[in-house]
């Protein structure tokens, strides 16, 4: 695999701006997916121990434009369903794509995820 550090160079955790609503968002992602997070400070809070971790980076000098985050789901109609009861607003809704189906959301804090499943 080219001479980067290791064999294996893998994603292992993801940061989100959520400077305009940081508790909001907290509290999204808890209700949607029931994730559990470690405040770090006023304005830092994340997973921790997952194959993944997410952190919501509420600083504003500090925080970047993200990259598109993907969440697998084993039923992604209940997904669908959690996000909307939760208060995510639905940018594309589910659809169909080599491998599966996804949808795309928007968080509390106008960050973009999508949502996908095998099924």
């Amino acid at each position: 695999m080219g001479d980067g550090p290791g064999s294996v160079a893998q994603i292992d955790y993801v940061e989100l701006p959520s400077v305009t609503a940081h508790e909001l968002t907290r509290a999204f992602y808890t209700k949607a997916f029931a994730w559990n997070f470690t405040e770090f400070g006023p304005d830092y809070a994340a997973t921790e121990g997952e194959t993944v971790d997410v952190g919501l980076n509420g600083q504003r000098e500090e925080s970047l434009s993200a990259p598109l985050p993907v969440i697998r789901v084993d039923d992604l109609d209940a997904a669908f369903d959690a996000v909307g009861k939760a208060g995510g607003i639905i940018a594309k809704p589910i659809f169909a794509f080599p491998g599966g189906r996804r949808f795309h959301f928007i968080d509390p804090s106008g960050s973009e995820l999508a949502v996908w499943s095998t099924a």
